[in-house]
């Protein structure tokens, strides 16, 4: 099969790294990729907004399958616009996508059919909002309602920086239409997991959890973004916990969205919080999740393409889905600003030396330049190691960071690390 992957982060970079590996697999290509992938695919230089173009290659390229990596292009209706030329592809279409692209519909959906979520109120006008935070008490989290690149949320710790966040999405628009209407929440507290699963309509097949680590800083302090590292298993949590997840809010929610006449089928990413009332829903994504799928992929042993050609036949629920007993750790090494603004083009060293102890380098913001990898990116690149357990998959990613350079490099230095206790 010739395979087109749309995007070009290090969740596109894992994905053609599990697709290569499939003898059914002729040739990948991946658009608009970027340096590291390029190494294991033919990069396209077509960005993931032009569905005509994309569509163009796909067809003067004879692609037999395409694997849709980002939210943004999914909540536009990619997924739509190939198969309505006739292209198979993988992903959610434009009305399945919305449970990622607009939070409000996801929060109603959940209220309707009673799946576990936080407390919340939805507002369209920020006078209103304002009046409504002025209420409440913090912790308190707000939420632009449309596609952030996964930096909408604001988990405020006071009133006043809440109010903050309330004027920078709906007033100063730092989201853009993003944050037109927001979602203002109860602040719930407890161990974060994500669950990501492959769905074709009321079929669920749950990968193994990750755990994330969204904040800048060691110790969860600083601003969000869009993941700085995350491992799996978590053999912190209780698997109880774990199934009772899937069985009472993925699988329901898959139901729902049936039911809604918006069947899902791709990936279903789940972003849970245990709270002591048991787990409930953060989020949810239609796509899989980036760092996640850095640290899940390595775990698959089914052949990926086939999980994907099941999902698009319509046979998921007879495939048998087999994940190793190892662990894997990711650490995100991420340019000095990030997740402000940050600098381009340093030259990034010793990403031979991490893939020669062993490590998986996954790049997620690098160019090529003058026969050297640069940084291209707020988050460069996924550092994963694999081992027996989380303390030896975790010594193997950090062993791999610390071989890798370049100027500004930063990194968070606990990630795992409750995993251990």
């Amino acid at each position: 099969m010739r395979i087109l992957v749309v995007g070009g982060g290090g969740r596109e970079h894992a994905i053609v790294w599990a697709l290569k590996k499939s003898e059914k697999v002729k040739e990948i290509f991946c658009a608009p990729g970027n340096a590291g992938i390029a190494q294991l695919a033919e990069v396209v230089p077509i960005a993931v907004s032009e569905f005509d173009e994309l569509i163009r290659f796909a067809k003067d390229a004879a692609i037999d399958l395409v694997f849709v990596g980002p939210d943004d292009p999914l909540a536009d209706g990619i997924v739509d616009a190939f198969e309505a030329a006739g292209i198979a592809a993988y992903g959610p279409r434009k009305n399945a996508a919305e449970i990622e692209g607009s939070k409000i519909f996801m929060k109603n959906l959940l209220k309707k059919y009673n799946i576990p979520t936080a407390k919340y109120e939805t507002f369209t006008d920020y006078e209103t909002a304002s009046a409504y935070l002025r209420e409440q008490s913090a912790p308190i989290v707000i939420k632009a309602d449309g596609l952030a690149a996964g930096k909408g949320v604001t988990v405020a710790a006071t009133l006043e920086e809440a109010e903050k966040a309330l004027r920078e999405m709906m007033v100063d628009k730092v989201f853009g239409q993003a944050g037109t209407q927001i979602v203002i929440e109860e602040c719930l507290v407890g161990q974060e997991m994500s669950i990501l699963a492959f769905v074709d309509g009321e079929t669920v097949r749950a990968m193994v959890p990750a755990q994330d680590h969204k904040p800048i800083f060691d110790g969860d302090k600083g601003p969000n973004t869009g993941g700085m590292g995350t491992y799996t298993p978590l053999p912190h949590i209780d698997p109880a916990i774990i199934e009772d997840s899937i069985q009472n809010i993925i699988i329901p929610t898959a139901k729902a969205m049936v039911s809604e006449g918006r069947p899902f089928r791709g990936v279903l990413f789940a972003g849970l919080m245990i709270t002591p009332d048991g787990p409930k829903t953060i989020e949810f994504n239609a796509r899989m999740g980036d760092p996640e799928t850095q640290v899940v992929l390595p775990r698959l042993q089914t052949d990926l393409i086939d999980i994907v050609l099941a999902s698009i036949n319509g046979n998921l629920d007879q495939l048998d889905i087999q994940w190793s007993d190892e662990a894997a750790v990711c650490v995100v090494v991420a340019s000095e600003g990030y997740p402000a603004s940050y600098p381009k083009g340093r030259v990034i060293s010793g990403l031979a030396e991490a893939e020669a102890q062993g490590a998986l380098v996954f790049h997620a913001g690098t160019a090529e330049k003058d026969g050297q990898f640069v940084t291209n990116g707020g988050r460069v690149l996924g550092i994963v190691g694999r081992g027996r357990d989380i303390a030896e998959a975790r010594a193997r990613a950090y062993e791999a960071v610390s071989v890798i350079d370049f100027e500004g490099k930063q990194n968070r230095t606990d990630i795992a690390a409750k995993a251990l206790v």
